[in-house]
């Protein structure tokens, strides 16, 4: 009696080479993604047992990424023992002024630059929009002449006037605008709505994306600025919490566990902005033409 045996078709074997090499390339990829998370996270995991630790137990080897003992302390002292809650206001005051104005002025120019039609307005964005490629070291020394002269040096108005104008806001809201039919804007002119009737009835309530992306830009930005607040303030009752640290660290013996503590009280707010307005960042930077 005679068997056979039937010999896997070629192609049958090509698909299964190409399978395993598809799901081994697919197993690299998550593999190196979950070794950088890993790596960018770590820093802030370390700052945040340091917190909790006794100033003793900071640098020991191995290190000890659970507290045996958690020092809460450590929070209570820095709110306490030095004016750190004066540094949380000044900053939230300079962040949230900061981000509101600069909404309202780049939604008005993007506007203007997106469903507006005057002479050269392509010419003008593009001009406006070539700023961004100076460096801010060579805007910082007039920027503070006119500071000078207005009488705004060592005042938070300083720093919220210089932010509150960003042609990188400018660009993010025109490159959305442009995505809003503008057959709904002839329409509303029609009816006899206003320009700015428009731009506030219709397009603001349809930019929720775009604004929610400037919003977490902005507040991230100016949250964690050092060096303007560096240049402009001198006063100590006027310090943003990155002043506010500096100067703990150079007055005093620098106490790590109560640095590390401030540290981790100064990143709450940023955490807790992403978090809320996600979902409309991740539309945002999506339909702004501005990925990747």
């Amino acid at each position: 009696m005679e068997i056979t045996t039937k010999s896997t078709p070629v192609y049958l074997q090509e698909t299964k080479k190409n399978k395993n090499k598809s799901y081994f390339l697919i197993f690299l990829k998550y593999f190196l993604i979950i070794i950088a998370s890993i790596l960018m996270v770590l820093p802030f995991v370390w700052m945040l047992s340091a917190s909790l630790k006794a100033e003793s137990e900071i640098f020991g080897f191995p290190i000890k990424w659970i507290p045996e003992v958690f020092y809460w302390s450590n929070y209570t002292e820095v709110w306490t023992r030095y004016p750190f809650h004066l540094y949380y206001l000044n900053t939230i005051k300079i962040a949230v002024f900061t981000t509101i104005l600069l909404v309202i002025t780049s939604s008005l120019a993007g506007y203007a630059f997106s469903k507006i039609k005057f002479p050269e307005r392509d010419k003008l964005f593009f001009l406006y929009l070539t700023t961004m490629m100076i460096p801010y070291q060579v805007m910082m020394i007039p920027q503070f002449m006119m500071m000078k002269e207005l009488g705004l040096v060592n005042s938070h108005w300083s720093l919220i006037l210089l932010g509150a104008f960003n042609p990188f806001g400018v660009f993010l809201f025109r490159q959305f605008f442009l995505s809003i039919p503008d057959e709904l804007i002839e329409a509303a002119r029609i009816d006899g709505l206003s320009e700015f009737g428009i731009y506030l009835k219709i397009i603001l309530p349809l930019s929720k994306p775009a604004i929610a992306t400037l919003v977490i830009f902005s507040f991230m930005h100016t949250w964690n600025d050092f060096l303007g607040p560096l240049i402009y303030l001198t006063s100590d009752h006027l310090y943003t919490l990155q002043l506010g640290m500096q100067y703990f660290v150079t007055s005093y013996n620098t106490e790590y566990a109560l640095l590390m503590a401030a540290a981790v009280s100064a990143i709450l707010p940023t955490i807790l902005v992403y978090f809320f307005a996600q979902d409309h960042f991740v539309k945002g930077v999506a339909s702004s033409g501005i990925k990747g």
